[in-house]
């Protein structure tokens, strides 16, 4: 049995009421590989994880272990065989220290009391595998979201995991703690640990993975070995088209100047101005790398975040932004990085959040006007074909692509002149990014200027009609569509300046 696989997946199949998730699913995943399972949303990733972790069990199939068929009926069942699933939402109990949350629910005892000395003994090679450098003391809410995931890992390590599940672990991370994630998962997989990766996040996927398996409608799309590894390769997979049509630019002949910044200053980094100017139907990237300055230039824009100095002006009236009304006053909004903190209120239905951002305007006698409300709830919920069952699903329960075009929904319905956009795709899969791509484009069509972060490159070069580049809070360059390539890029955002730019 030595030469079979360390765990297999053989016609996996499941249902739920009006869906069918998998359609006869095959995986395969050897020892001390890193796999990673690409798809869209709807693929059938998160339900096939949740039937190899023990989470659901499926209709049809079976589940091979070392070439020994396995039943899998709950979550114990799979930890005792070497499966650990590490959920997107990390499942830590803020209150307890690092040790605690390591052994939680399989505590050592002695005399009949939690020993807490052992726990701790235990926890500091554990910590050290994954490295991180803290205290098995240390309360794990004064944590950073990276530091926890780590603490996760290691609590799957605790329990003899030699099948760790990642789904989408750096979807909350900095730049610098996914690097550190990346280097604990190559040292993982040369112990002999077998890693299935899930993100939609290419650009991680062939730094890391090994393999790639890819989901479509719930079915196998194809596999890729380590050598055909290559964005295009797999967005063709995942969608069924080449990365040529993906990005559906097309340059407009730029109106009138849009937005005119001059000398603005921002609260983080208020030594360096900042200059350029957008203009009408025209796209304008914004690149860097993480702590450049990108989002708090939007938020000085948009008024989150007083600016420090310097003129703004929106269709050649100087405006001063304190607060976002004065922003939205002056035909600006903005798309927060943060769609689930910022964007939207996930508790309330999509139409009651897709008027939110016009209740001031529609308001009749000082009151709600309930019936535009439902209007422009329906209008956005047709034009921007945000899927749900009607207007009074809760956001929660929409994809995180639905959820994006809720936000978007909410300012296109104030008609703004000027769209500023932070991280627009961030966290949802390739489909959705293109429906938002398209709507970029017909927004530019129309006569919008848009301004938009992005740290994805080939966001970046796909949509831009020019590239502001960003570092250390200055602009260190801008790049018209015929300059941009992603060394040229890369030269701005660490500092270099290039003759060309």
């Amino acid at each position: 049995m030595t030469d079979s696989p360390l765990l297999e997946a053989r016609e996996l199949t499941k249902s739920f009421p009006g869906v069918r998730a998998l359609k006869g699913v095959n995986l395969t995943l050897q020892r001390g590989e890193v796999l990673a399972v690409i798809g869209e949303n709807g693929a059938g990733k998160s339900t096939l994880m949740k039937i190899l972790a023990g989470v659901q069990t499926p209709d049809a199939g079976e589940i091979l272990i070392e070439g020994q068929a396995t039943r899998i009926a709950s979550v114990h069942e799979a930890l005792s065989r070497g499966i650990a699933l590490i959920h997107q939402e990390l499942n830590l109990a803020d209150n307890l220290d690092v040790a605690a949350n390591i052994f939680l629910g399989r505590e050592k005892f002695r005399f009949g009391l939690i020993d807490k000395a052992r726990h701790r003994e235990e926890a500091r090679p554990l910590l050290a595998a994954v490295g991180l450098k803290v205290e098995p003391t240390v309360q794990v809410d004064t944590l950073s979201i990276g530091q926890q995931q780590l603490v996760e890992i290691a609590k799957a390590l605790s329990v003899k995991a030699r099948i760790l599940i990642m789904d989408e672990p750096t979807s909350s991370l900095s730049s610098h703690e996914s690097e550190n994630l990346f280097q604990v998962i190559r040292d993982l997989r040369s112990r002999g640990v077998s890693i299935v990766y899930i993100s939609h996040r290419l650009g991680e996927v062939c730094a890391l993975a090994d393999r790639v398996t890819v989901l479509r409608d719930g079915a196998n799309a194809g596999d890729l070995s380590r050598s055909e590894i290559t964005h295009g390769a797999m967005v063709k997979l995942m969608v069924g088209r080449d990365l040529s049509q993906f990005y559906p630019h097309e340059s407009h002949a730029p109106g009138a100047v849009a937005l005119e910044v001059e000398g603005l200053r921002t609260r983080a980094h208020p030594t360096h101005p900042l200059d350029f100017k957008v203009h009408s139907g025209e796209i304008v990237g914004v690149a860097g790398l993480i702590g450049a300055g990108r989002t708090e230039l939007l938020e000085t824009l948009f008024g989150v975040t007083p600016a420090c100095g310097g003129v703004l002006r929106v269709a050649g009236k100087t405006v001063a932004p304190s607060s976002p009304l004065e922003a939205i006053a002056a035909g600006l909004a903005l798309v927060p990085e943060d769609r689930k903190a910022q964007g939207v209120v996930l508790e309330m239905a999509v139409q009651d959040n897709l008027s939110l951002a016009s209740l001031r305007r529609d308001q009749r006698h000082g009151l709600i006007d309930f019936r535009r409300a439902a209007e422009i709830g329906r209008e956005m919920i047709t034009n921007l074909k945000i899927k749900t069952p009607d207007g009074r699903q809760p956001v929660q329960f929409l994809s995180g692509g639905n959820q994006q075009k809720v936000v978007l929904g909410k300012w296109l319905a104030l008609r703004p002149r000027i769209l500023l956009l932070d991280e627009p795709t961030r966290g949802i899969d390739i489909g959705a990014k293109q429906e938002i791509y398209r709507l970029m484009e017909d927004l530019a069509a129309k006569g919008v200027a848009i301004l938009f972060v992005s740290s994805e490159m080939e966001e970046i070069l796909g949509m831009s009609d020019r590239a502001l580049v960003m570092h250390e809070g200055r602009i260190t360059g801008e790049l018209g569509r015929s300059e941009l390539t992603e060394e040229s890029v890369m030269h701005l955002a660490t500092g270099t300046q290039l003759s060309a730019a």
